[in-house]
């Protein structure tokens, strides 16, 4: 092996003695080819709002989707813990019409690097948001109840792929119509759904960290018998 050889396989790290006890992605995400936006390369997206999580983790994005109408100050507040790329959801199901694209044009102004929809949102709302922002415009695909192209001409920038354990056949069928379109797609819970997903055709994976209080669970239990943190 030559030294170049070498330099490249070790990789120097430097994790601290506090910070070093974070959470970090499977390993098999690193197998996807990534997406490049604004020059950064992004193959893992945590699929959370917990700050906490956001500030302790080794994702290359976050993507801030969440069950409520969105709120700006919920942005603002990820994208000031942030040390990584956050895509800000918009709405576009319970949230419609231009609210949507007031939400994008001031998520991109907080510093967003991304907006996502909902599934339900509509092309010409699509189009709108699109035409507004300067950032990528994501739209959440759940189904194939949908009309791939024609999302992809009235703006959207990448495709966010839900379809829980139907993900990977769906991506199969976008890459038959797109075949070079960027997709994210969720990874599922195991290191092979991941990576069927990754051969489907994904180009990056959403991944759902464990909720703060199943990783607080050890440490509370080493703390009531007065051992260290684990």
């Amino acid at each position: 092996m030559t030294q170049q050889e070498n330099s490249k396989k070790n990789i120097p790290r430097y994790e601290g003695t506090l910070r070093k006890h974070i959470l970090r992605v499977p390993e098999v995400i690193r197998e996807c080819s990534g997406i490049v936006i604004f020059g950064r390369r992004i193959k893992s997206v945590a699929f959370t709002t917990d700050l906490c999580i956001v500030r302790n983790m080794d994702a290359d994005a976050v993507l801030a989707v969440y069950p409520f109408t969105p709120q700006p100050i919920i942005t603002q507040a990820l994208l000031l813990a942030a040390d990584i790329p956050v895509f800000a959801g918009i709405g576009g199901g319970l949230t419609t019409g231009r609210r949507v694209t007031m939400l994008a044009g001031y998520a991109e102004v907080q510093g967003a690097t991304a907006v996502v929809m909902n599934a339900p949102t509509s092309n010409e709302i699509l189009a709108e948001v699109a035409r507004v922002v300067d950032i990528p415009a994501i739209i959440t695909v759940v189904n194939d109840q949908v009309d791939f192209q024609s999302r992809v001409e009235a703006g959207a920038a990448i495709f966010n792929v839900a379809a829980g354990a139907h993900t990977p056949e769906l991506v199969r069928q976008i890459r038959r119509v797109l075949p070079e379109f960027p997709i994210i797609a969720t990874g599922g819970p195991t290191e092979e759904s991941i990576r069927e997903t990754i051969l489907a055709g994904a180009n990056a994976i959403s991944w759902t960290p464990p909720p703060t209080a199943s990783l607080f669970k050890d440490s509370m239990a080493a703390y009531r018998e007065n051992k260290p943190h684990p």
